[in-house]
């Protein structure tokens, strides 16, 4: 019984491990959002949202919109995010946001779908 319950915790800290966010090309945690991979960078109220496709590809950011829920000093801060770039979308948070922001990215692509992205 000892035995399965260890195995049990170490195949479960194992998938959670998976289930992280990972590093991308810009320095910034890397999350799916639907069929896009997108990557979060903060710097003090700056936020930076990349975006590219399964392969790590970027894509253009015309047309792209996105929306930031982040918990900033223990309140819950609404950040618009738009093209600013060839394949990334900005915004500007009212107060510093950490290096790894906890929250939500709700991108809506040119066609007007939406797809969501968290950070943790």
């Amino acid at each position: 019984m000892k035995k399965f319950l260890l195995v049990t915790a170490l195949l479960s800290s194992s998938a959670s491990a998976w289930a992280h966010d990972h590093h991308g090309a810009n320095g910034g945690r890397v999350q799916d959002a639907g069929a896009y991979h997108v990557e979060l960078v903060s710097k003090s109220e700056k936020v930076d949202l990349y975006i590219s496709d399964a392969n790590q590809k970027p894509i253009a950011a015309t047309g792209f919109k996105a929306i930031g829920v982040f918990v900033v000093n223990g309140k819950a801060q609404r950040i618009a995010l738009e093209p600013a770039g060839s394949a990334r979308l900005s915004g500007t948070a009212s107060d510093a946001l950490s290096a790894q922001p906890k929250g939500v990215v709700q991108l809506t692509s040119p066609d007007g779908k939406t797809v969501q992205a968290k950070f943790n």
